[in-house]
């Protein structure tokens, strides 16, 4: 049984599309076409503090090998909860995210842009599509906007139907830098969740809101370093969903 784990691992990511050998509707891993993984992984559901490593994969049952050190991460000022990504339910025990939780989601999600202060023609290494963060740009939180969970400028939308909203040009430099993470996204649930981002953090040990902050040194290494050739995806799950979910999602081999 162990060799047969051990196996399943390697090829259930990177390509393949290995049935799943937990309880999980998935019918496939949500990382089975994507050559680069950001894992991260906190202590249990209540943890504010996470572990983060970058993995890349070369191809079909090649496994996944890591990228640099294991990096601290600060998560939502009360843990995690299931979150709505590429996975689409566990089949495993653990809260359900909903707005203003302070919790990050769990799961599996695509990062598809980049964004920052900087304008786009000053922006060197950064290979993701790049949104540039003028004060015109906020992101939507109010459940009963039709924009909710949307990152708009605000003199591009023909009416305001919002009464709360996040300046992203922020004073204090936390999204100098950051990548948007696709929680509820896709047809946005409202009160699910919204405006998930990895950012730089404002210290070692200093929660979010519901995002993944790390130091401005690791958030630019990992700017430059995801691909979206590679259809990147961060998993964030505690301990157990993620030793649960190692053999399903072909995730690399927990420690």
């Amino acid at each position: 049984m162990v060799a047969l784990t051990a196996l399943l691992a390697m090829t259930a990511g990177c390509l393949s599309h290995t049935q799943s050998t937990t309880p999980t509707p998935n019918a496939v891993s949500p990382l089975h076409d994507s050559r680069q993984l950001v894992l991260v992984v906190s202590k249990d559901w209540d943890a504010t503090t996470a572990t983060l490593q970058r993995y890349t994969c070369s191809g079909a049952g090649q496994g996944w090998t890591p990228v640099g050190e294991a990096i601290p991460v600060n998560i939502g000022r009360t843990g995690l909860a299931w979150g709505l990504g590429l996975h689409h339910g566990t089949g495993l025990a653990g809260p359900v995210k909903h707005e203003g939780d302070g919790k990050a989601p769990a799961g599996a999600f695509d990062l598809p842009r980049a964004f920052g202060y900087a304008t786009a023609q000053d922006v060197k290494g950064v290979k993701l599509p790049y949104l540039q963060l003028t004060p015109e740009v906020v992101g939507v939180d109010d459940v009963k906007s039709k924009y909710y969970n949307q990152i708009i400028r605000m003199d591009q939308v023909p009416t305001k139907d919002w009464d709360s909203a996040e300046t992203m040009r922020r004073t204090d430099g936390l999204y100098e830098w950051g990548v948007l993470v696709s929680h509820n996204t896709a047809a946005p649930a409202p009160g699910a969740g919204s405006c998930i981002f990895l950012h730089i953090w404002r210290g070692p040990g200093k929660p979010t809101a519901g995002c993944t902050a790390m130091s401005k040194e690791n958030m630019q290494k990992l700017l430059t370093w995801l691909d979206p050739q590679a259809k990147p995806v961060l998993v964030q799950l505690p301990q157990t969903a993620y030793r649960q979910l190692t053999a399903a999602w072909g995730l690399p081999q927990a420690d």
